[in-house]
């Protein structure tokens, strides 16, 4: 609290003050006013001050021409032997983390990679995915994260084509080198560096273990220095709403934000041990988790993969004060058997996104949480907000009375096109209380909190932009998500517009999955969409497909599907059609397709599902389909 300016502490009474003109300005329901007031002014309190610090933070750095690499010197020189990562039976300090990241700075220095480069980074957890990044960035040169389950098309893109100026690819031994040596032959001569022991057998790849060895751990002259708050730091892939692997932009500042944002908002300190079983190329865990060791001194225990037996014996094991989540981990942990563990650990509050309503109270109880940092936001974004005093099933809230100091609203939605539903005057129409709406964040260029910097692609990025929202000229980030607000300011994930759906933690972009089943089935009609499984979180990907007639082309379509998709991304069920259904003016009933689902009391259609021990195509039978009902179908 100590480094808020005195003045900000102004923002509090003019909060309560401006809560208060709202209640004498209500001609309707006055007093509900005033209880809404008196059940929210604790909460509006601290969102104040935390907003105000953040805020104040952000301006002070962008005064300084502060960088996240600046920062994270400043942590490695205050407690340069403190453990920064816990990795299996390794620990990595400060001092160990800021070396290695020095001497990858030095490589690629030496290579003549210059500011603006960018290496495509392939790898699962480890400390060295971090330092990596960083050294990159000490050099100006931003990493490519690439998401590690990406195969065939999907990677190439990753690599050649979502981001510009990519001549390396950093990846690391095992699987993942199988994974670049499938697509070789598009490399067109980028410069190989396997990460750990092995024998890639790639054609002039070498071991960056052996090449670090090489070069000095001494920064480079001046090169941080030319480095600014608004320069590219990282890339990170989003599906966004449609097509392959999109590369968001993420700045120093918008890391430093973000970063920010939870050591403030949800109080995670410099004492605290963090456990991420989340992948590294992700915001959860690459940036805001990453982000409290890096520029805010925590430390952190990371696991390569998540695992509902280790999770629990991994916190007591390195002493975990807090702890990392997406709804489906947290459902995966609820469903175990108790054991001891369940309330050995030391974590107090666990942070994270997709926590439902439904296991919220359970999770809580079962293994003694104090706290849950329930956020939202997209990784490209602007849009963010945070629940952090426990209210079950809420994403964040917005007090009702601060629209103008924190522009987000929801805003009406055509059911079928994702498209805003506008007014006679041409502006679209904000939602009631209690009414569904996508998301929407207005963008201002001179606020870091609500600037937009989109993706690699300029064209991808201006499709998120909804211009001539509730003025004329204004632009708002459209977040594709359907949200409800309640009475309270707190906002409730509904679901997802457009034509993209989340399973296993993944979002998953219809279009790029039904291009794959399209081309692996001799370029059949095929539509894919989500649909929900009893018991799972998120949806499901069904395909509709034409075409397919005998059991050979089920083989091949399941093979083509396996090779050329993520885990994640792969159809769970199947429905041959003759033909899709169209409107009279021929847009596909896609709609009509989700409702249905795999509802065998409706559709006739052949259907089949995924065998998760063969990967095969399997016809789908009531008795199957009384499993799925029943919550005993594996998946």
């Amino acid at each position: 609290m100590a480094d808020i300016p005195v003045a900000l502490w102004l923002l509090l009474p003019f909060t309560i003050l401006v809560a208060l003109l709202a209640v004498y300005l209500s001609r309707n329901n006055r007093y509900r006013w005033f209880y809404i007031l008196y059940k929210t002014l604790p909460r509006d309190a601290r969102g104040a001050i935390g907003f105000a610090k953040v805020n104040w933070r952000l301006r002070n750095w962008e005064k300084t021409n502060m960088n996240a690499v600046k920062l994270f010197h400043s942590i490695v020189k205050k407690n340069p032997n403190k453990v920064a990562f816990h990795f299996e039976d390794q620990t990595w300090t400060f001092k160990q983390v800021l070396d290695y990241s020095r001497r990858v700075a030095s490589y690629f220095h030496n290579a003549g990679y210059k500011q603006g480069d960018v290496v495509a980074l392939l790898s699962t957890n480890r400390p060295e995915y971090v330092a990596i990044w960083l050294g990159l960035a000490e050099i100006g040169v931003q990493a490519a994260l690439i998401n590690s389950n990406l195969r065939q098309l999907p990677l190439i893109h990753s690599i050649t084509k979502a981001v510009t100026g990519c001549t390396a690819i950093i990846f690391e031994a095992g699987e993942l080198t199988d994974a670049v040596r499938d697509i070789e032959s598009e490399l067109n001569g980028m410069l190989k560096l396997q990460l750990g022991a092995g024998n890639s057998n790639l054609t002039g790849a070498k071991s960056l273990d052996t090449e670090l060895e090489k070069v000095s751990t001494k920064p480079i002259p001046g090169a941080v220095e030319k480095l600014g708050p608004k320069d590219k730091l990282v890339y990170i892939y989003t599906s966004g709403t449609t097509g392959l692997p999109k590369a968001a932009v993420i700045t120093h500042l918008r890391f430093m934000f973000m970063s920010t944002g939870v050591n403030i908002m949800l109080r995670v300190r410099e004492n605290d041990c963090i456990y991420t079983p989340l992948p590294l190329y992700h915001t959860a865990g690459g940036m805001l988790g990453i982000g409290s060791v890096v520029l805010c001194g925590a430390s952190m225990a990371i696991r390569k993969k998540f695992s509902v037996t280790n999770f629990w014996t991994d916190c007591i094991k390195y002493k975990c004060t807090a702890a990392q989540y997406i709804g489906e981990t947290c459902r995966y942990l609820l469903s175990a058997p108790v054991k001891p563990e369940d309330r050995a650990h030391s974590v107090r509050i666990m942070f994270g996104n997709g926590l439902r309503p439904q296991i919220w109270t359970k999770f809580v109880d079962r293994f003694g949480i104090k706290e849950i940092g329930e956020f939202y936001g997209a990784t490209e974004g602007n849009s963010n907000i945070v629940n952090f005093d426990n209210t079950v099933g809420a994403v964040g809230f917005v007090p009702r009375y601060a629209g103008k100091i924190y522009p987000l609203a929801l805003v009406k939605v055509d059911e079928e096109t994702g498209e805003p539903i506008r007014g006679p005057n041409g502006l679209c129409i904000r939602c009631k209380i209690g009414e569904a709406g996508v998301f929407v964040g207005k963008i201002n260029k001179k606020r870091a909190v609500n600037d937009f910097h989109g993706y690699a692609d300029q064209k991808a990025s201006e499709k998120k932009i909804v211009t001539n929202v509730f003025e004329k000229g204004d632009a708002y980030f459209n977040s594709g998500d359907i949200l409800e607000m309640d009475e309270f300011g707190y906002f409730y994930f509904r679901d997802r517009t457009g034509d993209t759906f989340r399973w296993k933690g993944e979002n998953v972009a219809t279009s790029e999955v039904e291009a794959v089943i399209s081309n692996v089935a001799g370029l059949n009609d095929a539509v894919v969409y989500g649909v929900q499984i009893p018991g799972a979180e998120g949806r499901a990907g069904m395909a509709s497909i034409v075409g397919i007639t005998t059991e050979e082309d089920l083989a091949k379509l399941a093979a083509g599907i396996k090779s050329n998709l993520p885990s994640y991304a792969r159809p769970i069920f199947l429905r041959v059609l003759k033909e899709l259904p169209m409107t009279g003016t021929f847009k596909l009933k896609k709609v009509d397709l989700q409702k249905e689902a795999y509802n065998m009391d409706i559709v006739k259609d052949p259907m089949y599902y995924i065998d998760q021990k063969t990967g095969q195509f399997k016809r789908l039978t009531r008795e199957v389909y009384q499993d799925i009902l029943d919550k005993k179908f594996k998946v």
